[in-house]
Order: C-alpha cells, then structure tokens, then sequence
C-alpha cells in the first residue's frame, strides 16, 4: 500500500516534489520475499505453509502474497473454468478448495502463462483472504491482511487543546490527545476516555478490523451513528491508545489549537 498508494514512489501519479522520474508503465508491480512463514487453513487443513512467499504491490491495490506451487497442497485444489484477464500479468487461472466436506469456490488463482514483463509469477499461487478460515504469520493468527512491511503506525503523546463537537455540544475536550498517524491516511487525534462525554454514547454493533491496529468498537452518538470507535485491546503497533476515542462523522466536529505558550 505504501508503495503503489500516493505519494508512494510506485504510485501512478506519485507527486511533483521528486528529484527522480520512473520511465515505465503508470501501472507497476513489484515483487519481493515475504520475510517470515505464513499458513492458512481451511476445512481442517493447512492448505498452504510457506517460508518463501512473495508479496506483490501492485500499483493501487493491497499487497498480495503470492506462495509457491511447491508449498501448497495442490491434492485439496480442483481446476475451474474460471479465467480473468489482467493486462499487466496476463491469464488467470482458477482453483477451487475442498477439504472437510466444503468447498471455497475460486479461491485461489495463479498466472501459468504470465506476461513476459511479469514472468516471475509463473509457478506461484495466490489465495483469497476471506474464503480461508484462518492465516498465520509465523504462529500469530492475523486478520484483515498481511501487514504491509511499508506500512507504519505511529501513536505520540500530544499536548494540543482538542475539542469534539456534535450541534454546539461538547463531547470531548482534553489537552493531552494522542496523535495518531498511519501511512497513506490522515492523522487521527485520539481522546483519553476520561475527557469525554460516556454518558452520550451507545456502543453499537458495528466492528471492523485493521490489520496494524487490532478490532475497533464503534459508538454512537443521538443523531451521530458510529461517531467514535476505539481499539479495547489494541495491537503493538497501537498500544498508546488503548483507553482512547477517536471521531469522524459528518455531524461532528474536530477542533484543535496548538499547545498553549506557543
């Protein structure tokens, strides 16, 4: 994502402040070893195991693991009639899994024929994440996708005045937030839930998974619905705002001032 996402050097359009120029295609891919062993499993199986994935940026998408033939359970695939066409790797072909008496349909998908620009995916296998019922870096279960190795969350004690507000109300003021900034997304302040208002928010149903943050809980305001969310057992990368709200919502809004004596 960092790579092939603007300003990423990989990106079609990656910005004027470069001292370089990428002659080539606006659509580029890259490809390189995946540091550590992943496995998946489905039905009961490990259908992959792998120490020498490759990952694949691809200008605009997610990474994509890609593991080689050698490394995969290939008595568990079936060969479809399925087929797409990529203009920049060439013919797809597609397999569906079957193990433990189930059945993920086109689930996985390889290039036999690659383009020639693109041949080092000859031999390789990709998996969609969804259909497989748990992957594994190393012996850490991991959801969402596979961490980018471009990719950084950075969380930083701040001493900014930051109010939220929701039609002229005061939700939440404090002047010790914590500033959180990931690659390829705007920064996000992150409010000690001392500082705000509890007693106007409902914790919905609503979750979501980031794969460098943990399971976020969303909350909901009168008229605001999933207004906040907050990560109750953040991962490493995000444990400074365990215990903290963030906001976003068209309702609501944002305000900061710098640090006071500034």
């Amino acid at each position: 994502m960092t790579l092939t996402m603007a300003p990423g050097p990989l990106a079609g359009s990656p910005g004027d402040d470069v001292n370089f120029r990428i002659e080539g295609p606006k659509h580029r891919l890259l490809m390189h070893d995946f540091p550590r062993r992943v496995h998946a499993r489905f039905g009961g199986e490990v259908v992959f195991d792998t120490e020498h994935g490759k990952l694949l940026h691809e200008t605009g998408l997610l990474p994509v693991l890609y593991v080689p033939e050698e490394d995969v359970r290939t008595d568990l695939l079936e060969r479809t009639d399925h087929s797409t066409h990529c203009p920049f790797k060439g013919d797809a072909a597609y397999w569906t899994i079957r193990a433990g008496g189930r059945a993920a349909e086109n689930a996985v998908w390889g290039y036999p024929e690659p383009r020639p620009e693109s041949s080092w995916l000859r031999g390789h296998m990709a998996f969609y994440w969804d259909p497989m019922d748990a992957w594994y870096d190393e012996d850490e279960q991991v959801h969402g996708h596979l961490r980018d190795p471009f990719h950084r969350v950075d969380a930083r004690a701040s001493s900014r005045h930051v109010r939220v507000l929701l039609d002229g109300k005061v939700i939440a003021e404090t002047e010790h937030p914590m500033l959180l900034s990931e690659t390829g997304l705007r920064n996000r302040f992150y409010i000690p839930a001392e500082d705000v208002r509890r007693e106007l928010l409902t914790r919905s149903g609503k979750h979501t998974v980031c794969p460098y943050k943990g399971e976020a809980t969303y909350w909901s305001l009168d008229g605001a619905e999933d207004a906040a969310w907050s990560y109750e057992e953040p991962l490493e990368d995000a444990t400074k705002i365990r215990g903290h709200l963030s906001f976003d919502h068209e309702a609501v809004t944002v305000e900061t001032e710098p640090p006071p004596g500034t």
